[in-house]
């Protein structure tokens, strides 16, 4: 029955939201399609501010992976894991989620190529997927397009937000399919 009307629901969510907003900005007098212009302006300005930032972080997740480094750590981790009952498989998307969305995608992909989408590593892989945030990736990218030198308290909880995230993907996976 849930799933039944959430199928209804998600099929008129998003044109129901295409035409809402425009409707609702009509009846407050806002000038729709300047502000989605203004709007894409300023997100195209954003964007070319924000390359160099994007760069650096993808050439340093590169060399992670492609110097080993991320097999060491994966190897050095995995026993500790275990005890959580986190396969060892499930490892390299766990570090890389922080890092990057692109490279995690990547190895939920390749993990769900190998052991299915229906194993408890391939449901695992895609919970956590959802469930964490590519916390270096906001803070270089999005923080430096807008100069922000001092991360203050924003790395310490989104590191905070991404340990619970993960941790409670392995539980949620292995509680449902495990």
């Amino acid at each position: 029955m849930f799933v039944e009307i959430m199928n209804a629901i998600s099929k008129y969510a998003i044109p129901f939201i295409l035409l809402a907003i425009p409707a609702y900005g009509f009846f407050k007098k806002v000038k729709v399609y300047e502000a989605f212009t203004d709007g894409a302006k300023e997100g195209f300005t954003t964007a070319v501010r924000i390359i160099p930032f994007l760069v650096a972080m993808l050439v340093s997740i590169g060399i992670f992976r492609a110097s080993g480094a991320m097999d060491i750590l994966v190897k050095a981790v995995s026993p500790i894991t275990g005890l959580i009952g986190m396969p060892g498989e499930v490892l390299p998307m766990a570090i890389m989620r922080p890092l990057s969305g692109g490279g995690a995608s990547g190895i939920m992909s390749e993990l769900i190529t190998t052991h299915g989408a229906d194993s408890l590593i391939g449901r695992m892989a895609s919970i956590m997927n959802g469930s964490t945030e590519t916390t270096f990736y906001v803070l270089a990218v999005y923080f430096g397009s807008v100069a922000i030198k001092k991360t203050r308290h924003a790395l310490p909880a989104g590191l905070i937000a991404d340990a619970v995230g993960l941790v409670t993907a392995v539980l949620v996976a292995n509680l449902m399919f495990g």
